[in-house]
């Protein structure tokens, strides 16, 4: 698994978009999250703007316990959620890449919501690397 300041990722090589897509989320499945939102990137820019890009699809997963106690903690944290998880096609395979939530909050002043922002992150990244 690789990280950058903002992520993690993982390759899934010889996995289709769709085989990924379904490893992550029954892996999130088994951490409490749900997904919300599907966003087809690929769809979205053929129909837009008529431009032809590799498979990428945005998912918005949420564990609503979580999400409750993140709201009670700081009702504008709505506009951080939920969690993105891409799942794009790459040359060999697939790739998932989760945001990195302890970064997201990092602009939240309220120190009540670290405690849940570092028990996200240890979920999601416990699913990514069980996918």
């Amino acid at each position: 698994m690789l990280s950058s300041n903002y992520g993690f990722n993982r390759s899934f090589s010889g996995l289709s978009l769709e085989q990924a897509k379904e490893r992550i989320v029954e892996s999130l499945k088994k951490e409490g999250f749900g997904i919300l939102t599907e966003i087809d990137v690929k769809a979205t820019m053929k129909k837009k703007l008529d431009v032809d890009v590799r498979p990428y699809v945005i998912l918005g997963a949420c564990n609503p316990a979580l999400a409750h106690k993140a709201l009670k903690a700081e009702p504008a944290i709505g506009l951080l959620l939920p969690c993105n998880v891409v799942v794009a096609e790459t040359d060999d395979g697939a790739e998932v890449a989760i945001a990195k939530p302890e970064q997201m909050f990092k602009i939240v002043d309220n120190p009540g919501v670290r405690p849940l922002a570092k028990e996200v992150t240890e979920k999601l990244v416990r699913a990514l690397e069980n996918a």
